[in-house]
């Protein structure tokens, strides 16, 4: 469970009540965004990569094919296990562990490339900017990588997200534009900026795979109660079943920073 003062207002959230939904209806990366990293030179041909936040290990699972070494580390149990499971299922040699990023232990100059999905707003920046650098080989780089929906522009990004408002007004993930990856601070003493791009994408869904993304969300499955997704559930479906056809588009934009380390 996290519970973060500048994160929902505080409201404590755990991505282990969602990992079912999670491992079913967050895969939704484009191919796009794979190309846009392979195309940098990273997590491929023989590199050691490190996962953190890896959730159910969506990332290195996505990329295993094309040759990098992934390890793959997350604060939830309960994800880590799915992301076993699911790499299991699809023999894949991924190794993942149960950890908060900030507990990681592994020994200096361990990993070519270090990724961080949808997930680099929740550590403690000023403990983790060091031990990253110590951690990656000299010039081995950190990737930052996030992508969302835009509620202003796409309609029905924007009707779905006044429902996860009404069931859950606290949630500050809302109201998403473009704009580069905020890099903290903190990097700024081992890492140089080598590059931070924002492009768009337009994902597709069903009825069914959107209100499974919406529902596997932070502000929805991870945090209310059994019932209270349930509630949101019916009043979704109903939402997309009056507004929406059974596929559809919805426009996305994705950031990527490239952090080279200094060592």
């Amino acid at each position: 469970m996290i519970i973060d003062k500048g994160i929902d207002g505080g409201k404590a959230f755990d991505w282990g009540k969602t990992s079912s939904d999670y491992a079913k209806y967050r895969d939704i990366y484009p191919q796009e965004f794979y190309r846009r990293i392979l195309d940098e030179g990273l997590c491929r041909d023989g590199q050691k990569v490190l996962d953190i936040g890896t959730g159910t290990g969506v990332l290195p699972r996505c990329l295993y094919s094309y040759g990098a070494e992934f390890t793959g580390t997350d604060i939830s149990e309960n994800q880590i296990e799915t992301a076993k499971r699911l790499a299991a299922e699809a023999d894949m040699d991924i190794r993942f562990m149960s950890t908060g990023a900030e507990d990681m232990d592994f020994p200096e100059n361990s990993f070519d490339v270090i990724t961080a999905c949808q997930c680099y707003f929740y550590f403690n920046h000023e403990m983790l900017a060091p031990m990253l650098s110590r951690i990656l080989k000299p010039s081995g780089r950190f990737v930052i990588l996030y992508m969302a929906w835009l509620p202003f522009e796409d309609r029905i990004a924007g009707e779905s997200e006044r429902l996860v408002l009404k069931y859950n007004p606290s949630w500050s993930g809302c109201g998403e534009t473009r704009h580069p990856i905020a890099v903290p601070k903190a990097y700024g003493e081992y890492f140089e900026l080598e590059k931070n791009e924002v492009f768009d994408l337009q994902v597709p869904f069903t009825r069914e795979s959107w209100n499974g993304r919406i529902r596997a969300c932070r502000g929805i499955g991870a945090s209310l109660s059994r019932e209270e997704v349930e509630e949101f559930d019916i009043e979704h479906r109903r939402m997309l079943e009056a507004e929406t056809p059974e596929h559809f588009n919805v426009l996305h934009y994705a950031g990527m920073a490239i952090l080279r380390n200094r060592k």
